[in-house]
């Protein structure tokens, strides 16, 4: 499956008009109308609302000419319009997201230094090409840093999930 840069463009469109959409009708709720005082709580939301909707709109209507450009010169010159993700980078991009989606769960669950270190040791293990147990010496080095930093000199705790009543800290 190759994504094209119109797909891409109907999608992000979309979303940003929804994005809109949200606070057009969240500002509704607050009130977006003047006041004796000044403004209402939504008046701004509102309106900035109604500019996403308006340029998400006009980005829609763009990538449809466009689109539709692109398929005429196709068929004038028979060049293909170029894709905006590959199938080899929407591969790379699939695995990045579900190491990101490993790391949020495993940080919910067993903590930000089991999962932090978890994470940096397969990222350069799979994607940096480094040996296992150099792989798993960068992770828990950086953890340790991580801790030190966090947790001593700034006085910060994160979460520790279950190991934290393992080592005795409450």
């Amino acid at each position: 499956m190759t994504v094209r840069r119109f797909h891409a463009e109907i999608g992000t469109a979309l979303v940003t008009a929804g994005v809109g959409l949200a606070a057009v009708i969240g500002a509704s709720e607050l009130g977006f109308g003047w006041e004796e005082s000044g403004p209402q709580p939504g008046y701004f939301p509102f309106y900035v609302g109604l500019v996403l909707i308006g340029a998400s709109l006009w980005n829609l209507m763009r990538a449809f000419v466009k689109h539709r450009d692109a398929m005429v010169q196709e068929r004038a010159s028979g060049e293909i319009e170029e894709p905006f993700l590959p199938r080899e980078n929407l591969g790379r991009i699939g695995t990045f997201l579900a190491a990101m989606t490993g790391f949020v769960i495993a940080t919910l669950t067993l903590g930000v230094y089991v999962a932090s270190a978890g994470y940096i040791a397969w990222s350069a293990w799979r994607q940096g090409g480094y040996p296992l147990w150099k792989s798993l010496t960068i992770g828990i080095v950086f953890t340790v840093v991580q801790y030190v930093i966090f947790e001593t000199i700034f006085k910060i705790p994160l979460l520790k999930g279950p190991i934290e009543p393992l080592l005795g800290i409450y």
